[in-house]
Parts: structure tokens; sequence; C-alpha cells
């Protein structure tokens, strides 16, 4: 057996704030094997997008990583310092942002910005980086590239935008591409292409890619394997069949009864009960307690994660029958 792509193992980041210590990311650890989609699902705050952060060294002050391992092709990426992050963001680890306008400089044209991400990491002419951007340009949906690429990004809508950011997450053609719900603001279509191109780039380079969403809906077409995020864990983790078809955990189980297709017509939607709890307050229950119809008078101990079945993984004390 070949070494994962991607190896996360006890990850913990906090951020130490004056109210106290935010546990943002909690213990997670999972796989990802070259050529694979992995899924990380969750509602906002759950600690999927800083999961993502943490993976690319993007923690700032006051969060920190204060344990755990993250290993890319067996690189402990913990240990890095700034110069060999500089040499591997962009070029074999690449991030697709929620909001483009992160990745694009408004006062640089197009074609500035992406030669200058090709020729950062190759030795190649302004040529020979000008046939690579034309090239995922098209990949990702935009016609006409020579024209596109002597615009500013003000001279573009908020999703060509986005294309554009996808465009320069492929230029170098990394091992690993983090992508935080980058299609959010794109009409069906094009993330529907963008969607097949991405498992198309997975399929034929071994590219790794974790994706990023609350939208089951898309995991479902995407995704090889999930991981269900809840208040900084991963409390379920499996296949992407295994989780959409047999939920164990009830958290799981409510998100997928959530989803406006699964329910009756001219019923009211199923909705989880309460609110996420606050990271600076979770105690030493289980985070998901007070919201669960299942919660014992045990589930004041956070459960430890178990493995039900080969490849599964379930952070529950009393899960949901399959």
């Amino acid at each position: 057996m070949s070494a994962p792509l991607l190896e996360v193992d006890g990850l913990r980041m906090h951020f130490f704030t004056k109210a106290g210590v935010v546990k943002a990311v909690d213990d997670v650890s999972f796989r990802l094997e070259r050529g694979k989609i992995l899924g990380l699902v969750g509602e906002s705050g759950s600690g999927k997008s800083m999961t993502g952060y943490s993976i690319l060294g993007l923690v700032d002050a006051p969060g920190r990583i204060v344990a755990g391992r993250i290993a890319l092709n067996g690189r402990d990426l913990t240990r890095l310092d700034e110069a060999a992050w500089r040499g591997l963001r962009g070029n074999r680890v690449a991030m697709i942002f929620q909001d483009p306008m992160m990745t694009l400089n408004p006062v640089l044209r197009i074609d500035t910005q992406m030669v200058e991400a090709v020729r950062a990491h190759h030795d190649v002419s302004r040529e020979q980086a000008l046939d690579r951007c034309r090239e995922v340009l098209g990949r990702v949906g935009i016609a006409s590239p020579d024209e596109r690429l002597r615009a500013y990004p003000h001279q573009f809508s908020g999703g060509m935008r986005q294309r554009v950011a996808i465009a320069i997450a492929l230029l170098n053609k990394p091992d690993l591409i983090i992508a935080d719900e980058p299609t959010t603001a794109l009409d069906v279509t094009i993330q529907g292409q963008i969607l097949f191109e991405m498992q198309n780039l997975c399929r034929e380079s071994g590219t790794g890619l974790i994706w990023i969403t609350h939208d089951l809906s898309v995991v479902a077409g995407l995704a090889d394997d999930v991981c269900v995020m809840y208040a900084g864990r991963v409390v379920e983790s499996g296949s992407v069949d295994e989780i959409l078809d047999r939920p164990l955990h009830p958290y799981t189980r409510g998100l997928l009864e959530s989803v406006p297709s699964r329910n009756e017509r001219g019923r009211p939607l199923r909705q989880i009960a309460g609110m996420t709890p606050s990271l600076l307050r979770l105690g030493e229950a289980c985070a998901f307690r007070d919201r669960c119809s299942q919660a014992q008078p045990d589930c004041a101990a956070a459960p430890a994660s178990s493995v039900p079945s080969a490849g599964r993984t379930l952070r529950c004390l009393h899960p949901a029958s399959p």
C-alpha cells in the first residue's frame, strides 16, 4: 500500500483570546489518497474552513496549532518555516477561497497575476506561462481568454472572478487543492462544469481535493469520502455512499433531513433544533447533547472516536439505527 497523499492526525488549532481559549479545531484526523476527493461538511462555525487554513499554514495570531501532525507526501507541514511555505503554497498546495478577492489583486491585470503565479515556481518564458493561463481559463468555462487576461478584476462579475480564482489554483497542477465553498456564487450550469473539471483533474493527475461545503447535494455528486464536522470535531466519516445512505450520528441524520428534497410535499421543513454551542464554553459533555433527540445521561462525557466498521469513524455513544 502506498502512503496517502495527506494525513491529518490529532490536529488541534486554538485561538487564545481575552475571553478564553476557542477550540476551533479539536482532535481532527483523516486521510486523503491521491486522486480522491474528500468532502468536509457541517454548519457555519463547525471548524471546516479553519481545518483547511491549518493545513495550509494560514492561521495567524491569536490562533495557533497546539497539537497534531499534518503530513503531505510524508512531509510534516507543521514544521515548515515561512520560506518553505512560499515554495509550497500555490505550487504543490493551492487553496480556492469562498471570496475570490482574497485571491485577486484589484489593481493588477489578470494576466499579470496569473503569469506571476506560474513564474514564481517554474522557470518558463512569459509566452509559455500565458499558454498555460489560456488553457486553465478555458477549463473553467471562460471564453475569449486573451481578452479576459487583459482585464482587471473589477471588470468581471462575481461569478467570473471566482472562475479566475479557481483557474489560478489549477495553474501549477498542485498535489493538493483545498476548496472553501468556491462555487456558492456560481449559477448551476457553471457549477456543474467546474465540478466535472475538478473530478477529471483529480482522476487524471492524482491531485487530492478537499471540498469544504455545507451543500450535501454537491458532496453527493463530487466526493469519494465525507467528514462531518461539528463544534471543531469530526463526528462521523466514511465513504460518501455510506454516510449519505446510512448515517449513524444524529447530527449527520439531522443535516440530511434538513435537505428540502427529502421532505414530503406540503409538510414543514425539518430542522435541527437549537443553535451551535459557543466554542468558548463546550465543557466536557458531548457538544451536540443539547440539540440531540437521542441524548442520554452518559452524554455528559464527550465520546471518543470509534470505528463502527471498516473505513468509518463515529463520535457518538447512542448512534442512530442504520
